[in-house]
């Protein structure tokens, strides 16, 4: 995938070496070769039969399956919310808010961020909804919205995050774990993120 990256970067993606590392570089393909490379080394280089892991593998089905399932119904459910068009209506709120700019940013990804439990949509969403105003901003300020939508954007993943049932399966927590320690987490990075992007702000406009 990196080397897709760099031929893309290099735009050489059009020739023949540099398509052959694209299909390398797509996602099915690199995770295949991964998981082939992973067999050969983890298994038969270790003197495992065919039979031990076929039952290694197989072993793994149930576990990933049930993460798939999960994350798949936490994406579904974020792209209706954005489809649908509600996660600009709640951003838009703090935009036509009284509020200073760089705060107006960060709540404005947090709203987003509640509603659709995507950072990625927030962050999208967040930024175009503040880039008329970007222009009439100094380019400091400007570079501090751009990370206070990025802090805001974290903020308190929760149920509808994908991300968030992926780290209760991986680590085989309880909601309620997953809430106290990957929830706070993540809010305390988001609202410490704000509180610098503030801080310089008063030291630096």
């Amino acid at each position: 995938m990196l080397a897709r990256t760099v031929a893309e970067l290099a735009h050489i993606d059009k020739t023949t070496a540099g398509r052959f590392l694209v299909f390398l570089g797509t996602p099915l393909i690199a995770l295949l070769i991964t998981a082939i490379f992973a067999m050969f080394v983890f298994g038969y280089l270790l003197g495992r039969t065919r039979d031990m892991m076929n039952k290694l593998v197989g072993s793994a089905f149930g576990p990933v399956a049930g993460i798939l399932l999960i994350v798949g119904a936490g994406g579904g459910f974020k792209q209706t919310l954005v489809d649908s068009g509600i996660a600009k209506m709640i951003g838009q709120g703090p935009a036509d808010a009284n509020l200073h700019p760089l705060f107006a940013a960060w709540l404005m990804a947090v709203l987003i961020r509640l509603a659709t439990g995507s950072a990625t949509v927030a962050t999208i969403t967040a930024a175009g909804i503040m880039a008329p105003m970007v222009g009439s901003l100094p380019p400091v300020e400007g570079s501090l919205m751009v990370l206070a939508i990025g802090a805001g954007s974290v903020f308190l993943s929760h149920v509808n995050d994908a991300g968030f049932w992926m780290v209760k399966e991986y680590f085989g927590m309880t909601v309620g774990q997953t809430f106290k320690t990957w929830s706070l987490m993540e809010t305390v990075i988001s609202v410490t993120g704000l509180a610098c992007v503030m801080g310089v702000s008063l030291i630096v406009l």
